[in-house]
């Protein structure tokens, strides 16, 4: 059974903040010297394109 509609815009929103949470810790680290939270933030960015 697939995914309701609450539960799609539920998962997208968690996705969005732990975005926003990634995207600050990369802003202060532009050397990309903790390479794990750059990797995550990729891997969001691109789960949330998918979802829409």
């Amino acid at each position: 059974m697939g995914m309701s509609k609450k539960d799609l815009s539920r998962k997208k929103a968690n996705i969005k903040a732990r975005i926003e949470e990634l995207e600050q810790k990369a802003r202060m680290d532009p050397l990309k010297r903790n390479r794990a939270v750059h990797d995550e933030l990729e891997q969001l960015k691109k789960k949330l394109a998918e979802a829409d």
